[in-house]
């Protein structure tokens, strides 16, 4: 399957807001895990059903559920209707080819955004889904399986670390953004550092290996750009239009994370450019190298085209050639030979060709 674009042959001709799940089954079994909490509490679980959840829709404080696994479309259909979600929303969390986006709802705001993972193994970039509804009270997130990078979140809402706990689900959603970019950015950090190594290679080394891992590099940069550069304009958006479910008081922490986001993108035009650059700069090491081989061929050539037209003259089958039954003629004919390569090597030693 495509890593850019989903097989969407599942939903084909069916109407708009149809639940059906598009991408590939990565867990067995869904789960639910629920963190409750406000500044005097906290309350974390794991949960059997969403109907457990439903207490929290309506209470005062801050719940973070979290969904693994989402080709069960009964999961995705009992949160709709817990918590009043507009069919279109549940059909994009089920289609994990999405583009990072952001809409607003009428009770909600609905992001999708990109968690990516490094397979140092394979050196490839691994895409998951990440989709949050952000409500009054209450955060969903839907992951595609288990395992992800907000474990440093849920440590400061545990430790009661900064302002996490006595700030609203808006600032929750933030936090989790703000840990996806820095994600990101340790990810573009590290392939950058294998990039820059490239260069050497290109130069001292400039194989079929080297292209092939410029090309790979190159392919990773672009697919780390489709993942960022829209969740960079999402956050853009979010900062200069006004949403209820946005407090002022996270505003300023938005505008820090346009500056990661900014940054992560400005870093992967970079290194893209710089892997053009050394794609050229291979091409032209690759040029170079077959001039020099080209340019040694043509000098042999060149020292034996006199040499064989001497010996061609020699050896031609006249009968009266007066040199023939002389005693040295033979090592006069080498002595000739001779004269003529040296005085050739000299010369183009002399004009600087080799």
């Amino acid at each position: 399957m495509a890593r850019f674009l989903k097989n969407r042959d599942a939903n084909k001709g069916l109407s708009p807001g149809s639940l059906v799940f598009i991408g590939k089954q990565k867990v067995e079994n869904h789960r639910i895990r629920l963190i409750d909490y406000d500044a005097e509490s906290l309350r974390e679980e794991e949960l059997q059903t969403l109907d457990d959840a439903g207490q929290f829709y309506t209470s005062d404080t801050n719940s973070w559920i979290n969904i693994d696994g989402l080709h069960h479309v009964e999961v995705i259909q009992d949160a709709g209707r817990l918590f009043e979600l507009h069919p279109l929303l549940m059909e994009d969390i089920l289609n994990t080819g999405q583009r990072p986006k952001m809409e607003e709802f009428d009770t909600c705001l609905f992001f999708v955004l990109r968690m990516l993972r490094h397979n140092k193994e394979e050196n490839i970039i691994i895409s998951e889904q990440l989709s949050m509804v952000l409500g009054e009270k209450f955060l969903l997130t839907f992951q595609e399986q288990q395992g992800d990078v907000f474990e440093p979140v849920r440590v400061r809402i545990r430790k009661q670390k900064g302002r996490i706990r006595s700030s609203g689900v808006d600032y929750l959603a933030y936090a989790l953004m703000d840990t996806l970019v820095d994600n990101y950015i340790a990810i573009i950090e590290h392939l950058g550092e294998e990039i820059e190594d490239l260069e050497e290679e290109v130069l001292e080394n400039p194989t079929a290996s080297v292209m092939e891992k410029i090309n790979t590099y190159k392919r990773e940069m672009n697919f780390l750009r489709k993942a960022i550069r829209p969740a960079r304009e999402m956050v853009l958006k979010l900062i200069h239009e006004d949403f209820p479910l946005i407090q002022e008081t996270s505003r300023p922490f938005l505008k820090d994370l346009l500056d990661l986001f900014t940054e992560a993108t400005e870093a992967i035009d970079a290194y893209r450019d710089f892997l053009t650059d050394l794609m050229n700069l291979y091409n032209t090491a690759i040029s170079n190298k077959m001039n020099d081989i080209m340019k040694v061929l043509t000098i042999f050539a060149a020292l034996f085209i006199p040499l064989t037209f001497v010996a061609g003259i020699y050896g031609t089958n006249f009968e009266y050639v007066p040199e023939l039954h002389y005693k040295y003629s033979y090592y006069i004919f080498l002595g000739v030979l001779f004269v003529m390569g040296s005085g050739l090597m000299y010369y183009f030693k002399r004009k600087n060709w080799f």
